[in-house]
Order: C-alpha cells, then structure tokens, then sequence
C-alpha cells in the first residue's frame, strides 16, 4: 500500500517536474534572465507559493484527521470549501483593486517603471490562489479514499498549460508574451479542477456534498465544532509544512534589491532544487503519513518507528545522491537546462553558483518532512509552526548579512542554513532516543557510503570525458 501510493506521488511529481523543467527551458530561451522574467516570477511568486503550501501537505494534514472524526462529512466538507472560496475571492478582488500596492511589497527593490508593468500581472495571477484551493480541496477529499492521481499528476496539467501559451507567444515582444503566460497559468487552474471531476463523480463525493447542504441546515452545531477543530490544526500546519518554500519567497522578496536577474537566478536554481524534494521527500511523506497516524492512534509506536526508519534510509540515499550530483555537476546541469536563446554563459555560472548553495540545504529540508510527521500524527501542528518561524527567522537574519557579500549566493547559503536548524529542532522534539534508534543500522550505512562513493567516481569520470565546461 505504502509503496503503491510513493510510486503514484512519485510518477505524478516527476511528470509534472519533467514538464516544468520544459516550460523553464522555454521561458528562459524566451525571456532570458533580465527584467522580463524578473516581473513574471514576482507576479507568480505569491499563487506558486500557496501552490506548493497548499498542495504539499499542509492542508491534508489538518483536513483528512478533520473529515475522519467529522460526524457529518458532507456538510464538513462544504462548509470548509465555501469559507476559503470566499475569503480567497475577497483577497483576489483586493489584490486587482490595489494591484500596485501589492505589487511593491513583492519586489520592494522595484523601480516605479518596474511596479507599473508588474502590477496588472500581478492581479492577474493571484486569481490562481482560488482555483489551487479548489484543486487541493478535491485531491484531499480523494486522498480520504487512498485515491491520489488525480492529485499527483494535476500539476502536470499547469505546466502543460503555460507551455502552450509560451508556444503561441514565442515570437510576441517580451511583455506581451509574460502577459500569454499569465492568462496560461490560470489557463492550466481550470484544468487541474476539471482532472479531478470522473474520479471525485465515481466514488461519489459529489453526492456527499450535495447531502451536505441539508447538514449545514439541520445539523449546524456539529459541523461548526468539526470546522472548529480543522482550524486550530490547519494554520499551524500551513506555516509548519512550508519552511523552503517561505524561504524561496523571502530570498525573492530580498533578491528584488540586488541587481538586474538575481531574481532569476533563484527562481532557476529553486526549480532544480524542489525536483528531489518533490520527487522524493514530499512523495515519501504524503504516502508515510497516513500509516505514521494510523499507528501511533493505536499506541503501536514501533510499528510506526520501523516505518519511519525504512523512509529515512531510503531519502537519505536518494537525497546523498543528488546532493553529490548537483554539487559536482552544478555547471554541467544548468548548461543542459537553461544555456540557450537569451539565457548566456554568465547567466549560467551565476545559476550554478546558486544552485550549488542551495543542494546543501537538500538532505536537511527532506529528512525533516518525514519526522515532523511524528509531531502532526499527535496533533503538534503549532510546535512545528513554530520551529519553522524560529528557523525562518535566523535564516531572514543570515540572508541579510550574506547577500551583502555574496548576493544571490548568499541568500541560498542562508536558506540552507535554515534546513539544518529545522531538521535538529525537529529532531529534538521527535526524540534523539527514537532517532539514535533508526540510526543503529551500521550494515545501512555502510552500503550508502558505498553507492555514495561509487557515484562520485562516475560524476569524475562524466566530467573529465564527456562535458567540457
């Protein structure tokens, strides 16, 4: 069961990172890495952000133990769908009313020419927040019946959709083709609901939240207590399960005051950097939670150690290697990727410098998405918000000490920097005992180090024989 929903995450992940990696490969062949892509990345900042918050776990981890323990499901689950569609409608509407307002808080660093043109995309974008919510809100509705590819590959469906619109404005002047990207990302919204319309139809949700207007009428009280308890646990969660993605909006947020492209150079290494923690971290522990929860709501602590134990080596092996992989091939990856069109030899070094910071931080920000897991399973989701803000906060700190000396550079380090201080915090509430415990597997170790070390002498021989950067 474990393995059958990592392989679908998994397989969903790698389709959707496979397309996006084409559609990066086209918008920098398209936009470069100047002013141009600078003023779409901003606009698409804050709705990719509460994409990846959303859709990464964090509001399963508050909504499935809700619906679970709701005694009236249907009307549970409408309820929770009406409030966030409406508050998000609100937020969208304002964000159109005060577009250059909000546009100057996303990239304070602008110049007054560059908040004009970036302020209608802007408000463009951020209507996407209310159709991601829709889409999460649908694929944790199916989780609830082990059901995930609808989920797993709806982000595909994005991707899909901005790549279109990068073809059809490929030969369209540079404002006019963010524009086409623009409409393409809520373009590909639509889409991601509509994936999951057959399967919530043939395990018939759509009923359920059709009996639950009758329950939102007749039975008020116990499903306001229900959403109650959804909220207590959820916005905890939010922050908890977000920490690298805050810190790739506050490294943009900072970027903004540095010099033309820093913004890009970021947003390209980021994307290569969420590809394992995707793939791997974040498909391991949306598969391992409901098992972790299962277990330790039935007192078999053991049992869910044992699971917790198997998930880590594995990361810990899948992560090692692309840890080493991207360090010693930062150069080689994003010449592949990106070094075409109006994206230039400079523009990769540059990437590759932060791209390199950045993979430091990988191992760190993986591993602790699978023990914080331990803390959501007891319903800790306010101790784990509060080591992410803890650990955000040192590394707003160490970002703006760094970026004085080492620009871009230095605000991945400092991001990096910030997923140690994570994984020990949360190490420490976990339980060193428990964790010296999943440790004491020396035979593990040893083949790690060993298919580690094999993969550093094929990296040598790659470099020396095959790329000539």
């Amino acid at each position: 069961m474990f393995l059958r929903a990592f392989l679908t995450n998994s397989s969903g992940i790698l389709a959707s990172r496979i397309l996006g990696f084409i559609r990066d490969l086209m918008t920098a062949s398209i936009l470069g890495a100047g002013i141009y892509s600078d003023i779409f990345f901003v606009a698409f900042k804050l709705p990719n952000l509460f994409r990846r918050i959303f859709g990464e776990g964090a509001f399963n981890q508050a909504f499935l133990p809700s619906f679970f323990q709701a005694r009236f499901r249907g009307g549970f689950a409408l309820k929770i769908l009406a409030v966030f569609c409406g508050i998000l409608f609100v937020l969208s509407m304002l964000v159109w009313s005060f577009q250059k307002e909000v546009t100057k808080v996303l990239a304070y660093g602008f110049s007054d020419e560059n908040i004009t043109l970036a302020a209608p995309l802007v408000a463009i974008n951020f209507w996407y927040l209310l159709l991601v919510f829709v889409v999460t809100f649908l694929g944790a509705m199916l989780q609830y019946k082990r059901n995930f590819t609808a989920w797993a590959y709806s982000p595909a469906f994005l991707n899909l959709a901005m790549i279109v619109a990068l073809f059809l404005a490929r030969n369209s002047p540079a404002y006019e083709a963010v524009l086409w990207l623009s409409y393409g990302v809520l373009a590909g919204g639509m889409a991601q609901i509509l994936l999951h319309f057959y399967p919530m139809w043939r395990l018939k949700f759509f009923k359920l939240l059709c009996v639950g207007f009758k329950e939102l009428e007749s039975k008020k009280e116990a499903v306001n207590a229900s959403v109650k308890s959804f909220y207590k646990q959820f916005f905890p969660a939010m922050i908890g399960s977000s920490s690298a993605q805050l810190a790739s909006f506050i490294d943009t947020l900072l970027a903004s005051f540095l010099t033309s492209g820093a913004i890009s150079y970021l947003y390209y290494a980021n994307r290569i950097f969420q590809l394992p923690l995707a793939i791997f971290a974040i498909a391991t522990s949306t598969a391992l939670f409901p098992l972790v929860a299962k277990y330790l709501k039935e007192k078999q602590e053991l049992k869910a150690l044992k699971e917790l134990s198997r998930s880590f080596w594995l990361l810990c092996f899948l992560l090692g290697a692309c840890v080493i992989g991207g360090v010693l091939l930062q150069n080689e990856i994003i010449w592949l990727l990106f070094e075409r069109g109006q994206f230039g030899r400079e523009d990769t070094l540059e990437t590759a410098a932060v791209f390199s910071a950045y993979m430091f931080g990988l191992l760190p920000f993986g591993l602790s998405r699978i023990f914080s897991l331990w803390l959501y399973s007891q319903n800790k989701q306010a101790l784990a918000a509060k080591i992410t803000a803890f650990s955000l906060g040192v590394g707003t700190i160490c970002s703006l000490m760094l970026m004085q000396f080492y620009g871009a550079v230095g605000l991945a380090i400092a991001g990096s920097i910030s997923g140690f201080l994570i994984f020990f915090l949360t190490l420490h509430y976990f339980g060193w005992g428990r964790f010296f415990s999943i440790l004491n597997h020396p035979k593990w170790l040893l083949i790690i180090v060993a298919l580690l070390a094999l993969e550093i002498v094929l990296i040598m021989f790659f470099k020396q024989y095959i790329f000539m950067l």
